[in-house]
């Protein structure tokens, strides 16, 4: 087996769970008999399985067919990107929107243009496939609607911001601020609960013997404390609107920081977007009251998932785009949304494992307590053809003598290079989405299984 066919095997891995559990979903459903009773308009229709394995009737909404609808338009986005992207790339680069790889220097590859924000083509596609999805779903979910239409505005902020970053080049007090902004629809559409479980270890804390204890009283200052519950449900009110805004400054920047080498980006955006529908398709086959809100969030990350697989394809090593802040922001607006609004947001975290992980990690540089260069990507060695970790100078005081030492940049990558030695970019990059893959596994386990430990909602 080749290098490329082995390539393609390891990227269809992670749809294999998703896919197995939308088999799962739409095996027991009579999808042709729900086209023709569509047709009839005979709601009777619609044939699921159950958690235990038990059929359960949707009389109005069979949500395979839904489901199927979604992929085939997911599908076609895939190859509306693959199609686009080649004559949006000339545009580029006769535009002289494109940089040079500095993960090449040293190679016939150094002085080669390489066009820049591409990541406005699956964007652009991904808002038509939603538009096409607002017709489709607002049919059958008409109170979804809201939903849906301040998912899109904040998405194309988003990727407006980006692609205008990319050309413009904002500093980044903007990048933190307007991601604040673009979640504003999102908030104001915000229908779900304000509350949050208190984890069992801590409700003594809260309550003893039926009456709230010091800590209890000075926090229902704050925040509204369910005395009927035992202490066990706190009501954050405003504090968690506001937990969901820096939510999505998070995911927006997040996957923004931790990039910096061909495939990166897109890659670990692939591997989340598959955690994230995979939990949609577990909570929907549950057939639990938010299953609406999770066939909602898999309508999106299909989408999103269709062109990312696309873009991929040209943005992995040896990059012939590159995707730009554009799809950055785009993605990381999308997996807010559907946390936000698929009322997950929680769980999302857990799926951010590494990105969160490089973060506060990259603290000191991020808030220039350490000397923070433009570029912290790594350094390739041409003599070896591996990357290495990039460094620093870090001015220190030592016996009254002040001298300067050279640190490796704070980054979850350098880190992995300091761990796993000098690394050649494809390998490295694999490395780094094994290890997405990993925590996004990890994360899973943690949601359905860990968390009955301490919760028992």
């Amino acid at each position: 087996m080749t290098l490329p066919s082995i390539l393609r095997v390891l990227a269809i891995l992670p749809l294999l769970p998703p896919l197995h559990k939308l088999y799962q979903l739409v095996a027991n459903e009579d999808i042709l008999g729900s086209i023709i009773a569509k047709l009839n308009n005979d709601k009777s229709i619609g044939v699921g399985v159950g958690v235990d394995g038990s059929i359960v009737v949707d009389e109005e909404n069979p949500v395979g067919l839904q489901l199927l609808l979604f992929l085939i338009l997911g599908i076609l986005g895939h190859f509306g990107t693959h199609r686009l992207i080649p004559g949006i790339r000339y545009y580029m680069l006769k535009r002289g929107i494109c940089g040079k790889d500095l993960g090449k220097k040293g190679t016939d590859r150094e002085d080669v243009d390489v066009p820049e924000a591409l990541g406005i083509v699956p964007g652009a596609i991904f808002l038509i496939c939603l538009m096409f999805c607002l017709v489709g779903f607002a049919t059958n979910h008409p109170h979804k609607l809201l939903d849906l239409n301040s998912a899109l505005l904040s998405i194309c902020f988003m990727l407006f911001l980006g692609f205008t970053d990319d050309v413009l080049e904002w500093p980044w007090r903007y990048k933190l601020f307007l991601p604040s902004v673009a979640s504003l629809p999102l908030l104001c559409c915000y229908e779900g609960s304000t509350s949050i479980v208190v984890p069992i270890p801590l409700r003594s804390y809260l309550m003893h013997a039926g009456e709230l204890t010091t800590f209890g009283k000075l926090l229902c200052r704050l925040v509204v404390v369910d005395e009927n519950a035992y202490g066990s449900i706190i009501n954050l009110g405003t504090f968690y609107l506001a937990y969901m805004g820096l939510l999505s400054v998070f995911c927006t920047n997040a996957i923004n920081i931790y990039a910096g080498i061909n495939g990166l980006e897109v890659g670990q955006s692939y591997i989340i977007g598959c955690a994230v529908l995979y939990h949609n398709f577990i909570e929907i086959q549950s057939n639990g009251e938010s299953a609406e809100n999770h066939v909602f969030s898999a309508m999106i990350v299909v989408s999103f998932l269709g062109v990312s697989t696309a873009l991929l394809r040209y943005n992995w090593f040896p990059a012939s785009v590159f995707v730009g802040d554009t799809y950055c922001y785009f993605a990381g607006m999308t997996f807010a949304v559907v946390g936000i609004l698929g009322h997950f947001s929680k769980t999302l975290l857990l799926f951010f494992i590494p990105q969160i992980l490089n973060f506060v990690w990259s603290v000191p540089q991020l808030f220039r307590f350490v000397p923070c260069p433009k570029h912290r990507l790594p350094k390739f060695n041409a003599k070896t053809g591996l990357m290495e970790p990039s460094r620093v100078l870090l001015s220190t005081t030592s016996g009254g003598n002040r001298k300067q030492v050279e640190i490796a940049n704070m980054t979850l990558i350098n880190v992995f290079l300091q761990l796993f030695g000098p690394m050649h970019e494809q390998t490295l990059c694999i490395a780094l989405l094994v290890f997405q893959s990993f925590c996004c596994g990890l994360g899973m386990y943690i949601r359905y299984n860990l968390a009955q430990i301490v919760f028992d909602y």
